[in-house]
């Protein structure tokens, strides 16, 4: 997922998405230490993801405040 596709999502859907992409990060951790997991560059997408999510609800924190 690009920056300026979660740029486009709304406060409601970025929270989906993010626990939508915490409860795919368990289930790819599992099957990571089960050796079950056919690609292990699918956590590291995971992992960018939740940090893209978390970057752009900052960014609007932040302007809603005036800080930014």
């Amino acid at each position: 997922m690009k920056s300026s596709e979660v740029r486009d999502l709304s406060d409601d859907e970025l929270a989906i998405r993010e626990r939508e992409l915490r409860e795919s990060l368990g289930i790819l951790r599992l099957r990571f230490r089960t050796n079950q997991l056919e690609s292990p560059t699918r956590m590291r997408e995971a992992r960018r993801d939740i940090a893209r999510i978390k970057t752009i609800r900052v960014e609007r924190e932040r302007k809603a405040q005036g800080n930014g």
